[in-house]
């Protein structure tokens, strides 16, 4: 028999507690709780059972085969890649980004170039099909393989694949469907997690490739709790500024394929096209020697991508200096200003200082630190870095140069659009084996490194 239950649950990031609180103990929102009615079924089986209704029971895993993993094209170099080498049948597929960045575009560029025998299902809760249609003949999509479902409730959408049997199954968005058997509206935390656990056990059963479109928060995650990304099998976000045409497809979770990895698109009125040099893009529209701009080499990835880095640096007229970092995390750049002040001796305190990375890329990896270094010293002494020129390297706090990984896909990259000399680390310079047509400069310290390039 049926027991109702009541509990309070924060809608950030899915807490439940007995009684309604204030703040969240879990994320520390304020007012973000929401009272939701439970149904506890004690006559239903929990019990995990195989496909011939037998339960469970532990097995060596000597005992299992491997089998291998079947993939499939989407049509997409950049995204195959990102996906380390196409879908994966019977994968779960969640793709994040804001609102209009491109996200159902791609999704429905992918529904008419995925390969493969089977039809391809595209359920949507947001756009009507008359939508969809006009978006699909500007993008000269004429597959006759894609059907589509107008419906927000879980089980007519269940019954439809189920009936379809397709091979690709696009759910756009995991924010407005519902299930009867929850309570709280479409899109809560409850409603979220029971839809996504619901598409995966139908689509992992009957082996479908399941792509789940979501929305992000302001803060640039997944609205929904965080479990939503652990149930999956591959996490996507797609980056970008709205009024910028690329766009970086990154990888942030696959367990079919390297995390972090990155494909890079340009935004048409035709729709997402591959950009499959993205190092070639992103530097082609630099100034004739300016000052405060350095070339750095980073990985994205299993991919060398060179990118330019940006700064300025004016004199504050208020009495706390302006720090401002786009596509580089603040606190990182707020650490390697203290560096360059007290290492290199550059009297920092009283600028306001401005870094971007161009072409709307975002770089988390310690490799840029000397490159950022190197962009802001010569930004505050105007003194230009070399055109032809790559700093790489990671920055102690003593200002020390310290040993990056993978420097030999760095230099080919490098070498290969036409650059002279490399800005290194020492410990690097030491370990390589190959020759290359490049100028390799070892450095020990930022001190160094501002000397080998003329800013100091």
């Amino acid at each position: 028999m049926a027991k109702n239950k009541t509990v309070f649950v924060c809608n950030e990031c899915g807490y439940e507690s007995a009684k309604w609180l204030g703040k969240c103990p879990a994320c520390g929102s304020w007012n973000t709780f929401f009272e939701q009615k439970i149904i506890e079924n004690k006559n239903s089986s929990l019990k995990a059972t195989t496909n011939n209704g037998k339960a469970n029971t532990p097995q060596k895993l000597n005992s299992y085969e491997a089998k291998e993993t079947i993939r499939t094209s989407t049509g997409f170099e950049e995204l195959d890649r990102v996906l380390g080498g196409g879908l994966v049948k019977g994968s779960l597929i969640l793709l994040g980004g804001e609102p209009g960045i491109g996200k159902s575009t791609l999704i429905l560029q992918l529904c008419d170039k995925v390969q493969g025998d089977g039809q391809v299902l595209y359920v949507s809760g947001e756009e009507s099909a008359e939508q969809i249609k006009l978006r699909a003949d500007r993008l000269e999509v004429k597959s006759e393989e894609l059907m589509f479902l107008g419906e927000t409730d879980i089980d007519i959408v269940k019954e439809a694949i189920s009936e379809m049997q397709p091979k690709l199954v696009i759910i756009d968005s995991i924010q407005t469907m519902y299930s009867d058997e929850i309570t709280a509206a479409a899109g809560s935390v409850s409603q979220v997690r029971e839809i996504t656990a619901q598409i995966m056990r139908v689509c992992k059963a009957q082996q479908i490739t399941t792509i789940i479109i979501g929305h992000v928060t302001k803060e640039g995650n997944i609205a929904g709790p965080r479990v939503l990304e652990h149930m999956v099998d591959t996490v996507l976000y797609l980056e970008g500024e709205r009024y910028n045409t690329y766009r970086i497809l990154r990888a942030v979770k696959n367990r079919f394929g390297s995390t972090n990895e990155i494909g890079m698109f340009e935004m048409r009125q035709e729709g997402m096209c591959e950009v499959t040099n993205p190092s070639d893009i992103l530097i082609t529209e630099r100034e004739d020697n300016p000052s405060g701009s350095c070339i750095i080499a980073s990985i994205e990835g299993t991919r060398p991508i060179l990118v330019e880095m940006q700064a300025l640096t004016s004199q504050s007229v208020f009495g706390i200096p302006k720090r401002t970092a786009n596509g580089f995390d603040y606190n990182r750049l707020a650490v390697l200003i203290a560096v360059l002040e007290k290492r290199a001796g550059l009297a920092l305190g009283g600028q306001d200082i401005y870094l971007n990375i161009a072409g709307g890329m975002k770089l988390n990896e310690p490799a840029v630190d000397l490159g950022i270094i190197a962009t802001v010293a010569s930004a505050y002494k105007n003194i230009p870095i070399p055109q032809s020129t790559v700093v790489m390297g990671e920055v102690g706090l003593t200002g020390e140069v310290r040993r990056i990984n993978l420097i030999e896909k760095r230099l080919k990259e490098a070498e290969k659009l036409g650059f002279k000399t490399c800005i290194i680390p020492e410990n690097n310079k030491k370990s390589l084996k190959d020759e290359y047509k490049l100028d390799i400069i070892g450095v020990k310290n930022i001190g160094e490194a501002l000397r080998k390039l003329g800013i100091k």
